[in-house]
């Protein structure tokens, strides 16, 4: 991966204040005046009715729905900033998640302004892509927006980001005719509203923690990750495991143990051919439930539920979208960067969002703002926001940790003891996390709805002595449709899917068999090409011997069987050839005629087979 981290940029309001100060900017280090270009900056400077004026050639990504907003905005800039900056910028759609990805992957070739979503800042600075706010910009930034979206710009004492939303976090929708507005308040009362309509209460649990935490957060739980100033995750301030994560545990019990629930968080479910009377999810929602529903669209924060006669409000997480600015190597344009970073997520900026993409704002005037108190959706999140978690940076790996909790209630009988039995588990996982050798944290293992599993257990991949990094499972029985991925360190940090690509798409089984999961990275880990093999250089049987024109010098590959043990190969083979089958290419564990090479009796094709499981090798 290409980590190039550009050199340490000056304080952009100082360079900022210098460039406004001067009839005439030396901008190529030399002293020459004019036309000037920087090779690996596109940074060209004009002159301009005998002042200098700054031409910045940038690359934005932003989502496809923000690009033409994102082009008036710049031009806005362009033609309203007092410093003489003008940007001739390339606006490209590209998505807050595959930004980041982009970016970690080649920091050079990656825009100089991009949007990203808050829960991918740690990598991104770990990866020197995030250029940290001088002092008076981030206060700036504090002063202005909501706390929670702040603290998301934070690693450690510095800044890293601009706000760009508050709108990532999830509250009730219902069905009017379903649920009455006197019982929304009542986790109880709407269960039983659901049940006695025969309708469902759609809301994540064993597949999603970030929905799941809502039950721990309204008992006053916390997980809040601790990061260095470099982005490295150094601890953790976890207490689900504890009193009032029990009583977090019996709360979720009363939903998951309805036979209304359903594990969802989509909109479309009140559409389903037994609609659901409530689903949990998000603004992003909206249109679709108010298309299904109507008038009888009901859109609340999220309801109280009662263990041993005292109530808890459910929390959440909330979140928000962020800008960030790549590190560049002139001051002078890093400075001119982030006054544009600073200009497009300002309180216009984010109305001028709210208005064309209802994308809610950051910006505490614009929250307060008519138009936006008056969204429904946003009503009902801001009415969830007092009891709501800002989502902080938080370890890949938690995410799959903690929604094994939904599973563990749901199949528990509801006591204390198997509750209990949940969170230990749950917190020794945890703990796991940071006591970790430096070999696993490299190690690759496959993860996803394979080998009886739920996108809930890493299965691990062992390196072979290949020259190209390549990594094998054991053999596993895959069936058509499964799909999994492949990831470091028991983190999303790292992870493949199909076609090479990062943080692409999960790879999917086309056919049943047992199978070798085959991974193959390039040394920068920015590609990682997924394969189903019949044979695997590390935990595999071949062929050696003085066969096929061979003198012990060659292994030919056996292919395993359907049943999971047997592995068969074909090789042509002299009278009085002999043989061997070895595992993992070297002579750890061989078998032959017993302890003896094997020798074939009459010339031709032979086929051999061998169980694995006995050791018996078989010549026809």
């Amino acid at each position: 991966m290409k980590k190039k981290v550009l050199a340490t940029l000056l304080a952009a309001t100082l360079v900022i204040a210098s460039l406004a100060g001067c009839g005439k900017k030396e901008n190529n280090g030399g002293g020459a005046t004019g036309a000037s270009t920087q090779t690996g900056t596109s940074t060209e400077t004009t002159q301009n009715g005998g002042g200098e004026d700054l031409n910045f050639n940038i690359t934005v990504w932003v989502p496809e729905l923000a690009v033409e907003l994102t082009k008036t905005q710049i031009a806005a800039f362009n033609s309203s900033n007092t410093d003489g900056i003008t940007f001739n910028a390339t606006v490209e759609a590209v998505s807050e998640a595959d930004a980041a990805t982009t970016m970690i992957t080649d920091v050079e070739s990656g825009a100089d302004i991009y949007f990203f979503a808050q829960d991918q800042a740690a990598r991104l600075i770990q990866s020197g892509a995030l250029s940290k706010l001088g002092v008076k910009a981030a206060e700036t930034v504090a002063a202005e927006n909501t706390p929670g979206v702040v603290s998301a710009c934070m690693s450690g004492e510095d800044m890293y980001a601009y706000p760009l939303t508050a709108d990532n976090g999830y509250f009730m929708y219902y069905d009017k005719s379903v649920v009455s507005d006197d019982h929304v308040d009542s986790l109880t009362d709407i269960i039983a509203d659901c049940e006695a309509a025969g309708r469902t209460f759609c809301m994540e649990m064993g597949t999603s923690a970030w929905y799941l935490a809502s039950f721990f957060f309204g008992t006053g739980c916390v997980s809040e990750w601790e990061t260095d100033n470099d982005g490295n995750f150094v601890g953790v301030n976890d207490t689900f495991n504890s009193d009032k994560g029990l009583i977090a545990a019996k709360g979720m019990y009363q939903l998951v143990s309805s036979p209304a629930f359903v594990s969802s968080s989509s909109g479309t479910q009140f559409d389903e051919a037994i609609p659901a009377g409530v689903v949990v999810s998000g603004t992003w929602d909206y249109n679709t439930v108010e298309s299904i529903l109507g008038e009888n669209m009901g859109a609340a924060d999220l309801p109280e539920f009662v263990v041993d006669g005292k109530s808890y409000h459910m929390g959440s997480y909330n979140g928000c979208k962020l800008l960030g600015v790549k590190p560049q190597s002139d001051a002078a344009r890093s400075a001119s960067i982030h006054k544009l970073a600073q200009y497009l997520t300002n309180e216009s900026a984010q109305l001028e969002r709210f208005d064309a993409l209802a994308w809610g704002p950051a910006n505490l005037n614009a929250q307060s703002s008519n138009a936006v108190l008056a969204n429904p959706g946003l009503v009902a999140l801001n009415a969830q926001a007092p009891y709501s978690v800002p989502q902080g940076q938080i370890h890949g790996s938690w995410w799959d940790i903690a929604k094994v909790i939904g599973t563990d209630v749901q199949e528990s009988d509801g006591s204390d003891e198997q509750l209990k039995a949940a969170l230990q588990k749950y917190q020794d996982t945890i703990a796991a996390l940071f006591n970790m050798t430096s070999d696993e944290k490299e190690a690759f293992s496959a993860i996803g709805t394979i080998d009886g599993t739920n996108w809930d257990t890493d299965i691990p991949m062992t390196r072979s002595a290949e020259v190209t990094p390549t990594y094998y499972s054991d053999a596993i029985l895959l069936h058509a449709g499964e799909e999994f991925k492949v990831r470091q360190g028991a983190s999303w940090d790292v992870n493949f899917g199909v076609d090479g690509a990062r943080d692409g798409d999960n790879f999917k089984v086309e056919e049943d068999g047992y199978y070798f999961i085959k991974l193959v990275v390039n040394d920068d880990l920015s590609e990682g090409i997924i394969t189903l093999e019949k044979n695997s250089y590390v935990n595999g049987w071949t062929i050696i011997g003085t066969i096929n024109g061979t003198n012990w010098d060659t292994d030919f590959e056996m292919e395993i069987q359907d049943d999971g043990t047997t592995f068969v190969g074909e090789v042509e083979a002299e009278a009085g050839s002999e043989f061997k089958v070895r595992q993992g290419h070297n002579w750890d564990v061989s078998y032959g005629n017993g302890a003896d090479n094997y020798v074939v009796e009459n010339a031709g094709t032979i086929k051999i087979t061998f169980d694995s499981t006995t050791g018996t090798v078989t010549v026809e």
